[in-house]
């Protein structure tokens, strides 16, 4: 595997901005994340993680040290084990290949993975989810198990740790750190549901419609409040179509920023101080990111 030098990251992350890694990786197998694992811990050098890059803001002045993307880091198993669908998915397989085993079997969990971008470790990392009103509606329902491979003293083990053994909250796994998540188990009961299809054709629709699909964005930049939901704090306070630089708050939807074309990391950051500032001056109401931060921002 090719560890190369000073790599853009704005193409591998859904916003298309951030300056470069000072290593980069493409991990295709469990031997390729050993190995890059190992060249960091012998070079002295960080490790930054990341998969689909939907989720995360890389700043403009880039990242030091060893950035594994684990797109290609992807494969997808299923088999029926008594009444239920259980499948093996690697860490960096997109939600949308394992959209498409659960709409095979014209399961619910189609439904819910059809509004969520990323891959499937992202998705146990931030334990992803959608608006009320799904079942399921975050990823913990779907995940039986994760397995997370990390580099002690030279050595490698591998754990595997039940989702009892996770603690899950709104929009975030802990638990099962430090490491390197390499596989997740999942599984629903086998009930078929014929109207499956169509429920993920209208809800497609519908998301078209209310969101800026057709834009760099990383879909929802902020967590609900409890009681509240951002977009409507946002929208109430006046600020879709602010704009700073190259970006933009969506005027489709407000929890969305989206990159008009030339945008910065930094502009980015500056919508997102403004908004949260606004909205707490307006509404008294703190908002906090989904979005992760990563990089030199000094």
């Amino acid at each position: 595997m090719e560890i190369k030098k000073n790599v853009s990251l704005a193409e591998y992350t859904s916003w298309m901005v951030g300056g470069p890694a000072e290593y980069f990786c493409l991990p295709e197998t469990e031997a390729d994340v050993r190995e890059a694992l190992l060249w960091a811990h012998n070079n002295n050098q960080p490790v930054t993680l990341f998969g689909g890059g939907t989720n995360v803001l890389i700043s403009d002045k880039g990242i030091r040290g060893l950035v594994m993307c684990l797109r290609r880091f992807s494969g997808v198993e299923s088999k029926e084990v008594n009444g239920r669908l259980e499948i093996t998915a690697m860490a960096g397989t997109a939600k949308s290949e394992l959209l498409k085993v659960f709409l095979k079997n014209k399961l619910a969990p189609a439904l819910f993975l059809a509004g969520l971008p990323g891959d499937v470790g992202g998705g146990v990392v931030m334990n992803a989810g959608v608006a009320e009103g799904f079942v399921p509606r975050e990823f913990v329902e779907i995940t039986d198990w994760v397995e997370v491979l990390r580099l002690k003293d030279g050595q490698f083990i591998t754990q595997r740790f039940t989702k009892d053994q996770i603690h899950w909250e709104y929009r975030h796994s802990k638990g099962w750190q430090p490491g390197v998540i390499t596989r997740v188990g999942l599984s629903w009961p086998m009930q078929p549901d014929a109207t499956i299809l169509d429920q993920v054709k209208s809800a497609n629709k519908t998301r078209l419609s209310k969101q800026p699909l057709d834009m760099p964005s990383c879909g929802s930049v902020f967590r609900n409040p409890t009681g509240h939901k951002a977009a409507q704090l946002i929208d109430g306070c006046g600020l879709k179509g602010y704009t700073v630089g190259g970006a933009q708050v969506s005027l489709k939807h407000a929890n969305f920023i989206v990159n008009l074309g030339e945008a910065k990391a930094m502009d980015m950051w500056h919508i997102i101080e403004h908004v949260r500032s606004t909205v707490k001056s307006l509404k008294s109401v703190e908002l906090q990111t989904e979005v992760v931060r990563l990089g030199e921002w000094n």
